[in-house]
């Protein structure tokens, strides 16, 4: 057998190990006989981890949903919607084939949303099940959350204010409050902040809405300093909270009104910019008492970004003195009860 020297080298005294020729590699053109696939790069992995992330958080909410919804049907007895309650049953409530029949949907759909099965589940199912399982606001509203599905009923936010958060708007004088649903519809405010972007009391109910305001009345938008900034900002806080009413007809009316009226607003709204609510230092140009500087802050009154009580703060004392001023100005004329929007139901969890 001949053997290939160029195998079989080995260091010499005067050629220490790792400097004599590789012998030990097979020549650059022999085919590697472990050869692998190439590994991905390194920026695979993190697109891989999200993926992953986004199939867990996925799977919770299916468990979550299922759960409810086992719970939500347990508790309802045959005899609340109308049923004949028959012999032994072995489960307590509702029977999986019951809701299915009093929602119209088919039986194994229902068993498949209870088992947490990865399915798509439309609006009208959901709409339908909450209806068979007789659940309230609060239950339906939890329901398509944990379905990541918009509600497709019409307008159903509170949007009426009871009388004890009225009477707390009244006593945070000088300071000005007000009461916002997540649309920025205006429910209700004292005195002072009822003067301190414009006179909210000459305008109609409908115009009540600070996002209105800020793209279309002059004088609102006079007061504010960094106009530019805040109106991007409350564009982008708008469609963060428009993703749980989507399909609601009072949000879509309101975004073709700013639309058709401010091409401002139809520039903005184009960038699908989303931002979340936090409390800020505001800077308004009051006409009457000077500029102020405010800290704005959120007490959420309902689920966030739901109805909220919405407070200004003065930064120094400077802004504190002309909030006493303003609301001096105001108090010159009879006394007069915090401003709300009438006829409305109460809002929900105060």
């Amino acid at each position: 057998m001949t053997v290939d020297a160029r195998m079989t080298q080995v260091p010499t005294a005067d050629q220490p190990p790792g400097h004599g020729p590789r012998t030990e590699a097979p020549p650059t053109d022999a085919p590697r006989t472990d050869a692998r696939p190439a590994a991905a790069p390194l920026t695979a992995a993190p697109r891989t981890g999200a993926r992953d992330g986004a199939a867990a958080d996925a799977a919770v909410r299916r468990a979550e949903l299922a759960a409810f919804l086992r719970s939500r049907r347990e508790r309802i007895t045959p005899e609340q919607v109308g049923l004949v309650r028959g012999g032994r049953r072995r489960t307590p409530g509702l029977r999986r084939e019951e809701v299915a029949h009093l929602a119209a949907v088919g039986v194994t759909w229902y068993t498949w949303i209870e088992q947490a099965r990865d399915i798509q589940v439309s609006p009208q199912v959901l709409d339908a099940v909450a209806r068979a399982l007789l659940m309230d606001r609060a239950e339906r509203n939890h329901l398509f959350v944990l379905a990541g599905v918009a509600d497709p009923l019409p307008d159903t936010e509170c949007t009426g204010v009871p009388h004890a958060m009225r009477q707390v708007l009244d006593q945070l004088s000088p300071f000005p409050a007000a009461v916002q649903n997540g649309r920025f519809d205006i429910l209700a405010y004292n005195r002072p902040y009822g003067r301190l972007l414009c006179d909210l009391d000459a305008l109609p109910e409908e115009d009540r809405n600070c996002l209105w305001l800020a793209f279309t009345h002059p004088g609102w938008r006079a007061s504010l300093v960094d106009r530019d900034a805040t109106v991007r900002v409350m564009a982008a806080k708008f469609r963060a909270s428009m993703a749980e009413h989507v399909a609601e007809p009072a949000w879509k009316a309101l975004v073709a009104r700013l639309t058709e009226a401010s091409p401002e607003f139809r520039e903005i709204w184009a960038r699908h910019e989303v931002v979340r609510s936090v409390s800020k230092t505001k800077i308004f140009r009051n006409a009457q008492v000077g500029t102020l500087q405010l800290v704005a802050t959120n007490f959420w009154t309902g689920p966030n970004p739901g109805p909220r009580l919405l407070s200004y703060t003065p930064v120094d004392e400077e802004s504190r003195q002309r909030l006493v001023r303003l609301a001096e100005l105001d108090t010159a004329g009879p006394e007069q009860p915090p401003r709300t929007r009438q006829g409305k139901r109460p809002l929900a969890g105060v």
